[in-house]
């Protein structure tokens, strides 16, 4: 089962959301071609009614933990409340490009 797989089947067991993108973004960055390190998640749930923002993030790192900690490098998340979500006409920002470059161009600009 592919990184994104995972990470999905992960996400709706534990949230239920009743929206959910999930955006492998590791073409972004500088790594190998075929790469899943960096995601993109917009979520919608109901779990998230009553939350602050820094909590909703932490209710997911602690479900990812595992996988934040080896496969996945960046989880970029915009995470929502149903009523929250329609107020936003169903739209998250975009992820910015990846301004950091690889150790490669690093090394070779010293």
């Amino acid at each position: 089962m592919s990184v994104q797989e995972q990470l999905r089947e992960r996400i709706e067991q534990a949230f239920k959301p009743d929206w959910l993108e999930l955006d492998n973004e590791s073409h972004m960055h500088s790594v190998p071609a075929n790469s899943e390190t960096h995601f993109r998640l917009v979520m919608s749930s109901q779990a998230f009614e009553g939350m602050r923002a820094v909590a909703r993030h932490q209710s997911v790192y602690k479900e990812l933990a595992d996988l934040l900690a080896g496969p996945i490098h960046a989880l970029a998340m915009h995470l929502y409340d149903p009523k929250e979500w329609q107020e936003k006409t169903q739209e998250a920002p975009a992820s910015p490009d990846c301004l950091g470059g690889s150790k490669v161009d690093k090394e070779g600009m010293s």
